[in-house]
This record gives C-alpha cells, structure tokens and sequence, in this order.
C-alpha cells in the first residue's frame, strides 16, 4: 500500500521559514519523480515544485523561485521542501504527490503564513 505522510507544518510570520517532509512508502521512492502541491484557503490546488527521480532537476512554479527549495534523501525515502522568505500568500495546505500522474497523495501539512 502506498503512504505518503506530509509533517513540518506549522504557524510562521511572514519572512520566517519552515521544511516540510513526506515519507514515502509502498513503492521504489527512488524511482519516482515527486512533486509538492498547495491549496490555498478558497482556491483551488497549485502545483508548487516538482523534482526528479534522482534529484538531478528540479522544478518551481514562478511565485515561489528562489525561495523554496525541493529536495529528497532517496535513501531515506523522503521528500523535503524548504521554504525562506514566506509570505502571506503561502498559506494553505501543503501535499505531496508521486508523478507524472499524482496518482497517490498525502493527507496534507497545513502552512499558515502571518503576524
């Protein structure tokens, strides 16, 4: 059976960071391309961020670049999202999901960016 359990969320002012995590398991991690996706309060899901299989490329919607950072521990079958420089417009609930078809998802870490 697939999981993938989201943690790191939390409460943070704006310029604060947080990292987020999924573990992975019931499938080869290492052999999946993974992506994180948000939804913002009253709006529909966003695509955040996608990596590889082996971590070699990465990808970012224009509205978090430079300030986020996806990573994985392929070894350790985990995904990671680092985000600096939050901003109000962050909020929302953060998953996880394994591509290309975001077949499997988590059940979300919820983010809420304010002072």
């Amino acid at each position: 059976e697939v999981q993938l359990v989201e943690s790191g969320g939390g409460l943070v002012q704006p310029g604060g960071s947080l990292r987020l995590s999924c573990t992975a398991s019931g499938f080869t991690f290492s052999s999946a391309a993974m992506s994180w996706v948000r939804k913002a309060p009253g709006k529909g899901l966003e695509w955040v961020s996608t990596i590889t299989a082996g971590g070699s490329t990465t990808y970012y919607t224009d509205s978090v670049k430079g300030r986020f950072t996806i990573s994985r521990d392929n070894a350790k079958n985990t995904l990671y999202l680092q985000m600096n420089s939050l901003k109000p417009e962050d909020t929302g609930l953060y998953y996880c999901a394994t591509e290309p078809s975001r077949d499997y998802w988590g059940q979300g870490t919820q983010v809420i960016v304010s002072s």
